[in-house]
Parts: C-alpha cells; sequence; structure tokens
C-alpha cells in the first residue's frame, strides 16, 4: 500500500566495509577507497571555504566573518576533543568486516549501523589509543540501520550525549567521525566538517561529510558535541552521504536493549515496511496534479477514503503525484494523523486519517 515505484532518493551506494561493487535498481555502483579518501580533510584547512558558504553558523551566529570562522573553529574542535575518545572502531573477528561506532553511556552502551554488526554476535572494540576490549552485539533494526553493542568488561567508559535528529534542516553544520578505512594506530578517528543537504526520508538524513569505507556506525556531531546521527551509507558524489537519525534510537530503544533484530536494510527509505502509511494504494495521477486512490485498507476506509477518491492535498499541502504523495508522508511516524483533502463524485472532502506502519496494515490482511 502507498506505494509507487520511484527514482533513487538518495544517492547511496555501497553500504558495505571496504571497496565492493553492489547493484542497486539495475544499476552497478563501486565506492572506491582511494578516490574517497581524497574527501578527507584537515579541520583548519576547511573552515575558511565552508564557512563562507554559509552565512548563519546556528543560533544566530555569524560565520561571514574572520571573527565568526574562529568560533567556529574553536566549536569544532572542542566537540572533537571530547568525541575522540568515544567514537571506537568495531571489529568482527568472524567476518573480519570493521566498522565504527560511538560510546553513549558511561555503562558502554555503543551506537552503531545495523550493517555493521549484522549476523555478528561478537565485536572487538577498538578505542583511539589503540586500548581493545570485547563487545556484545544487542538488537538491529535493519530498517533504519540502527544497532546497539555493549562492552562487555565494567566501565566508567567516555561516552558523549545524545541529541536531536528531528530539528535538524538543511545548513545546519554538523561533524562526522569514524575509523575510515578501518582502525589505524597512526591517528584517531578522522573529522569530517559540512552540512545538512537534506532531512530525508524516514529516520534518515543527508550531509556533504564525506564518508569512506569504515566509517558506517560512527558518530554525526551537532556543533554542542551530541550526537544527532549515525554513518549509514556512502553517496555516489562526495557530498552525498546518508546518516540514520539517532531519534530512531529513542522510538525502538527497548527493543534493541533486548536483543532483537528484526526489518530488512533498504536503499530506498521509502520502501522501508516500518514507514508511515495512508492505507491506499496509489493509482494515476491527474493532469494539474493529485492522484486518484486505487485501492483501501479497512483502516483507511473507515477513515472516510474511498476508492476513486482523488488525493489533493495532506495537511493543505498540494500533491502533485504519487511520489509527491510518499515524500509529503516520509517524515512523518505512525500514529501521526494527517488531513488528506480532494475530490469525489459528490464533490470536495477533507478526512482525517491517522497514519499506521506498513507491515502493521500488511499483517492484518
Amino acid at each position: 500500500m502507498d506505494l509507487v515505484r520511484l527514482p533513487r532518493i538518495f544517492g547511496g551506494g555501497d553500504v558495505d566495509i571496504g571497496s565492493q561493487t553492489r547493484t542497486i535498481d539495475g544499476v552497478a555502483m563501486t565506492c572506491d577507497k582511494a578516490m574517497k579518501q581524497t574527501g578527507i580533510f584537515h579541520v583548519a584547512a576547511a573552515f575558511l571555504v565552508l564557512a563562507l558558504q554559509c552565512t548563519a553558523l546556528g543560533a544566530g551566529e555569524s560565520a561571514g566573518s574572520i571573527d565568526g570562522i574562529r568560533t567556529l573553529e574553536a566549536r569544532v574542535l572542542s566537540v572533537a576533543a571530547k568525541a575522540k575518545p568515544a567514537t571506537v572502531a568495531l571489529i568482527a573477528e568472524v567476518t573480519g568486516s570493521s566498522g565504527s561506532g560511538v560510546l553513549v553511556s558511561a555503562d558502554g552502551l555503543i551506537l552503531t549501523a545495523a550493517h555493521v554488526v549484522e549476523g555478528v554476535e561478537e565485536v572487538a572494540v577498538v578505542f583511539s589509543d589503540g586500548k581493545q576490549v570485547s563487545g556484545k552485539v544487542l538488537g538491529a533494526n535493519l530498517s533504519k540501520d540502527i544497532g546497539l553493542v555493549r562492552i562487555v568488561e565494567a566501565g566508567p567508559w567516555p561516552f558523549m550525549e545524545r541529541g536531536e535528529s528531528k530539528p535538524l534542516k538543511a545548513g545546519d553544520w554538523v561533524i562526522a567521525m569514524g575509523h575510515s578505512a578501518g582502525f589505524d594506530p597512526a591517528r584517531p578517528a578522522p573529522l569530517r566538517f559540512g552540512r545538512v543537504v537534506s532531512d530525508g526520508p524516514g529516520n534518515f538524513l543527508t550531509t556533504d561529510c564525506t564518508l569512506i569505507g569504515g566509517d558506517s556506525g560512527g558518530p554525526l556531531f551537532d556543533l554542542d558535541g551530541r550526537v544527532v546521527g549515525i554513518n549509514s551509507s556512502i553517496g555516489l558524489a562526495l557530498k552525498n552521504n546518508n546518516h540514520a537519525g539517532v531519534d530512531g534510537f529513542r522510538d525502538d530503544w527497548d527493543r534493541l536493549l533486548a536483543g532483537e533484530v528484526w526489518g530488512e536494510l533498504q536503499m530506498n527509505p521509502l520502501q522501508n515496511d516500518e514507514r508511515a502509511v495512508l492505507g491506499i494504494g496509489i493509482g494515476r495521477a491527474l493532469r494539474g496534479g493529485g492522484v486518484v486512490i486505487s485501492a483501501v485498507t479497512e483502516h483507511a476506509a473507515k477513515s472516510g477514503l474511498r476508492k476513486g477518491d482523488v488525493i489533493r492535498s495532506i495537511d493543505g499541502k498540494r500533491v502533485r503525484d504519487g511520489s509527491n504523495l510518499l515524500v509529503l508522508l516520509a517524515k512523518r511516524e505512525a500514529g501521526d494523523k494527517v488531513k488528506v483533502g480532494g475530490l469525489r463524485e459528490s464533490g470536495e472532502f477533507e478526512v482525517e486519517v491517522e497514519l499506521k506502519q506498513l507491515n502493521e496494515l500488511q499483517q492484518a490482511r
């Protein structure tokens, strides 16, 4: 339900560690480490170019001056100093794969990407100073590409606070870290500094912080040093890389702690079976805007929608076609209520529909 064929919204291709080729939507894509490593830059050298491209530093501070750039540099370096001890490499000795993670509690809970720990029960947790401890893989939601690991040994461990990903918007400054190309004792986790490009569908967001193999699972911070995302997939372009929003961990926290693994990793988040839907089949688009409802579930029918209705707006925003309808619902969550406006034989109508998870409606059929 609520499904139409879409072009890829994300540029992400390779979600594995290292340089490998994957075929997605019929297109073969390769992440080449040698090419991607050119995107790792030293912090100070990047500030002048990046800061002068944007007039707002955040919270009303100006970055369009030398003083603004110095303030921005100081904040980023402060975050980097605090984050370095808490940003770890995760190595699965059974498979030989590696990724990254970030500690978010003194007792050793680590946020990472689900694909980093998929199919693995234990990982080696390696700190920037080379210290190595054992970690137990807990739960993972593959649909959101989020996973949880706990250090076996007693703490306290260095950690970073969790923030929120929903308030992020295009243009916000962010800092990505991760053990690029795997753990390297000669240097700490490299820092990439950039901006949010899009808040993306579902729990995902896109930034221009360059990522390469090994960064997966590493943290994305705001300028206050709070974890706002986890590196998820590498973009086809250096300035298009995808992150799982940290709010997804909050929503699934109890299931992750309990060690539950569920969902399916989709390179197109609009095909995520946990996404919020109206419970309709999307038919043809009409000239001038709007889409015809081709089928309704029992839930949609009880909400007042009928087969043959033409949906023209969601919460007052015009619906152009089926793809646009999915985009308008992409950042919504199950349980949210939306006002659906449209046309039927009797004239205009507006009904309120509570969104449901796609998989819940499929199970009810």
